[in-house]
């Protein structure tokens, strides 16, 4: 008998952040699928206010509404026979009934399986029937952590494209770090703060360099004060919210993409970085040198030792043909592992087994 696979997530649309990227590699590899006629599936998003995926598969959306969420997942149990979520806190909408229980396959990608994550979330976790992750760190750190996660199986994830963007020419603006990422509520762990704070000492050694905050967040404003003091404050924008359609104008004059967080599970960003061909300078502390090589595709700094970050970031400003040579390297990486294809070359098998071994 042909699976029926339904698929509850947050949410379906571009620019929702990284999970909800995840969650419409996994559409397209499995709209694909219904497509050849290989399974039945469809599909229910919690925040969308539309569904966005016909004709690829089947939609309907909850606009928010938690309780209908929950009605909506419980209910697809009487026409599917298989479960998919995006990350664990959806499985929670799992029906446990045990003449309606069926198997489900649920994500694992950061903070939300690591430290201080709720009990509720690593009891769904150990729950599942086929558990993934989007790193190897991500799933180390749970384990050592919790404890219970070491069958987790890792599947990097992708842009959502095949192609590259058009190589622009050479920008003709200052060099310039950008950052886009979404600032916490003290600031940014994803290295907002301490960009800034290593700023002055760049602009001391390469006078006309640039940074670039992209994005938005309860700590913006905590950052915007933090540069207003900085002696470097001249040479720091903030952009705020920027919407995909004209990120490309950023990227085209972006000499580094600079992201030294302390808490990725994967990092899109740094792919779509190297995508665009730009070098990645980014931490040894979290999942990063698992996509980001050192000296390959960027720097991996340890920012305990707090020259590294500054003294990396100089290099590359101050040797554009050395920051273009690691650019075209980054995304021969990125064409390698993290277009579309790679990503359902390794999702497929294990939906595969999930699907064979629970059916």
């Amino acid at each position: 008998m042909k699976a029926a696979v339904f698929l509850a997530c947050e949410s379906l649309a571009a620019g929702n952040g990284g999970i909800c990227r995840v969650a419409r590699l996994m559409a397209r590899v499995i709209g694909e699928e219904v497509q050849a006629g290989r399974m039945a599936a469809s599909a229910l998003s919690l925040s969308d206010a539309q569904p966005a995926l016909a004709p690829l598969l089947s939609g309907a959306v909850a606009r928010g509404a938690r309780a209908r969420f929950v009605w909506e997942t419980q209910k697809a149990t009487l026409a599917h026979s298989h479960f998919i979520y995006d990350f664990v806190g959806m499985a929670r909408a799992h029906c446990r009934l045990p003449l309606l229980h069926r198997p489900f396959l649920t994500w694992i990608h950061g903070i939300e399986a690591w430290e201080g994550t709720r009990p509720d979330r690593v009891a769904w976790a150990r729950r599942a029937d086929a558990l993934l992750s989007n790193s190897a760190y991500t799933r180390d750190r749970a384990e050592r952590v919790h404890g219970g996660f070491a069958g987790a199986k890792v599947c990097w994830l992708a842009t959502e494209g095949d192609e590259p963007p058009p190589r622009p020419p050479p920008a003709a603006g200052p060099p310039t770090v950008l950052l886009v990422g979404r600032f916490d509520a003290d600031g940014g762990y994803k290295g907002h703060r301490e960009l800034i704070d290593c700023w002055p000492k760049v602009v001391s050694c390469v006078p006309n360099a640039r940074l670039v905050l992209a994005g938005q967040g309860p700590g913006q404003r905590v950052m915007e004060q933090e540069a207003a003091r900085s002696p470097a404050c001249s040479k720091i924008t903030f952009k705020g919210f920027v919407p995909e359609d004209q990120l490309e104008s950023l990227w085209a004059n972006t000499t580094v993409f600079a992201m030294p967080s302390r808490g990725e599970g994967f990092g899109l960003v740094y792919i779509e970085a190297m995508r665009h061909g730009v070098p990645v300078v980014a931490s040894v502390h979290d999942a990063a040198p698992e996509v980001n090589l050192e000296g390959i595709t960027g720097f991996n700094v340890n920012l305990d030792k707090g020259d590294e970050l500054p003294d990396r970031l100089i290099f590359l400003l101050k040797n554009p043909d050395r920051a273009a040579e690691l650019g075209r390297q980054a995304q021969e990486r990125w064409r390698s592992h993290f277009r579309y294809t790679c990503f359902r070359a390794r999702f497929l098998p294990l939906l595969r087994e999930f699907l064979h071994d629970t059916g």
